[in-house]
């Protein structure tokens, strides 16, 4: 007898990062995270705060949906614990909508920080009301099936960026970032050489700078050709 195949696959018991990592990244600029992890990381661009825009910093709880599914997302409530960000893979697909107003809403009663997907989702008043920051690639009123099949705590690919559950991940009004598991510690110690360097930018660009070492130093080394 052929054995039917599971709707989903559920890792659930993933590395996490120590509270005290996840509390160096909370209110960080996502750009000096960006810059800590050498100039990447973020998410495509279109994936943007709906509902407004609401920071947050916490550990993923990564999703397979695929498009025009939701079971992985939906069962992910018997997986994110609080402090966690589920993110939700569906294919880029837009047409249909993984999540509305009441999941996001059993999501915020657990304690999740925010919500991410590379699809769409739907009941955007509702989601105001919810407060749950929300990041998606589009909006429309369309929903999705429940049928599987999915995965949860898998690496999924969303917005162009690889994400394993247990990375940290970072959201602001510029976009939504992935610090990888394995980088953690090395993007903390970056990080504090980045916004030493960008203090000290800041301050001397309040002083009066008009232009800054480096292209003086490129015009003075003669390696700009002037044409007229």
């Amino acid at each position: 007898m052929i054995e039917d195949h599971p709707l989903l696959r559920i890792r659930k018991n993933f590395p996490r990062p120590t509270a005290a990592q996840v509390d160096v990244f909370r209110g960080q600029q996502t750009g000096h995270v960006v810059d800590a992890l050498g100039g990447h990381g973020a998410v495509d661009s279109r994936i943007k705060p709906i509902g407004g825009v609401k920071p947050f910093c916490g550990v993923a709880v990564t999703c397979n949906d695929g498009p025009a599914d939701n079971l992985a997302t939906y069962a992910s409530l018997n997986v994110a614990q609080p402090g966690d960000v589920v993110l939700s893979a569906a294919g880029g697909f837009t047409e249909i909508a993984i999540i509305g107003d009441l999941l996001l809403g059993m999501m915020k009663n657990l304690g999740v920080v925010a919500y991410v997907t590379d699809g769409a989702v739907r009941d955007i008043a509702g989601i105001r009301a919810v407060g749950l920051p929300c990041y998606a690639a589009a909006v429309t009123p369309n929903s999705p099936a429940r049928h599987g099949p999915g995965t949860i705590g898998f690496p999924i690919v969303c917005g162009g960026v690889t994400v394993g559950s247990g990375d940290i991940v970072i959201g602001d009004e510029d976009g939504v970032v992935v610090v990888p598991f394995a980088r953690i510690a090395e993007t903390i110690e970056r990080l504090a050489a980045v916004k030493s360097a960008e203090a000290d930018l800041e301050a001397k660009v309040k002083g009066g700078l008009k232009m800054p070492h480096l292209l003086q130093k490129l015009i003075d080394d003669g390696r700009f050709k002037y044409v007229d």
